[in-house]
């Protein structure tokens, strides 16, 4: 019931943001979230060590402050290209400050952990209020949730009930053939509705859930977020695998922490944008 419960309460708060938020409240929720997530990443990459003597020494407020610049840098007045080169700064504000105070042997590891909790986690999410800001931003971050979320829930249900062959125990021993297949329908088939909805609305001459592209780019792009966000869920299996733990936390009642519920948006997100990039170089329209 917790799980439910938790799962209605964040999807109607993400839908009230898309379609009724301003921009600087997607920026703020995102923001929020990617600091919440980052914690606990420092959290696993402590418990990842042989002794106390390996334990990450990435500082809490490095990682704070990385991510709120990261955030800062999608600000209306600040151009798309500062991201690297802020990205590039704090990278080497933490080498600095590692090479001057911790054990030599740790400076590299250590200087890699962090800028890869940047990369990996706060990078991918401020991409959404840049999503968001677009030509039928908002239509194009609903479609991203609900490929993402519904073949989380596809899988998450016909895996348990008929799932046999295992799809990479070594990474996630749960998961199965039967699940990751019926992940990608789950994708397909509620892009579809997406598509109905927004083709109801438009004859209607409601643009708020407008989508141009034609129906089979935008199912080929459901096929291709589903895949990414599945990848991506394994990936931080392999994470909390080498951890030693089952959930990357605990702050979401019924689903573990804020890592296990966006790890598939963490890869998901990256490769819609490149996607829309692609598509605008080979003038294949927008979406």
């Amino acid at each position: 019931m917790k799980r439910i419960l938790s799962a209605v309460i964040l999807i109607a708060a993400v839908f009230a943001l898309i379609f009724f938020g301003q921009l600087w409240m997607i920026t703020l929720f995102a923001a929020i979230v990617a600091e919440l997530a980052v914690y606990e990443y420092l959290q696993l990459a402590n418990k990842n060590t042989r002794t106390p003597s390996d334990a990450s020494r990435v500082p809490l407020w490095w990682m704070a402050a990385g991510t709120a610049l990261l955030f800062v840098t999608t600000l209306p007045n600040w151009p798309l290209e500062a991201q690297l080169p802020v990205l590039s700064a704090i990278t080497v504000v933490l080498f600095a400050w590692n090479g001057f105070r911790i054990p030599l042997h740790h400076v590299l590891p250590d200087t890699a952990e962090g800028l890869f909790g940047l990369i990996y986690i706060a990078y991918p999410l401020t991409l959404i209020p840049l999503l968001w800001k677009q030509e039928d931003g908002p239509a194009l971050v609903l479609f991203l949730m609900v490929c993402v979320w519904s073949g989380d829930i596809a899988a998450l249900y016909i895996g348990k009930k008929f799932g046999k062959r295992k799809l990479a125990p070594r990474l996630s021993p749960n998961k199965t053939w039967e699940g990751s297949i019926a992940s990608v329908v789950g994708s397909v088939l509620c892009a579809g509705l997406v598509i109905l909805v927004s083709d109801q609305l438009s004859a209607h001459g409601n643009t708020m859930l407008h989508i141009s592209e034609p129906v089979w780019q935008s199912l080929l792009l459901a096929v291709i977020l589903n895949i990414a966000a599945q990848i991506g869920d394994l990936l931080e299996s392999a994470i909390k695998r080498g951890a030693g733990v089952k959930d990357s936390g605990n702050m979401i009642p019924g689903h573990g922490g804020i890592l296990d519920r966006i790890d598939a948006l963490l890869l998901a997100t990256p490769v819609l944008w490149y996607v829309l990039l692609l598509k605008d170089y080979l003038g294949l329209g927008r979406f």
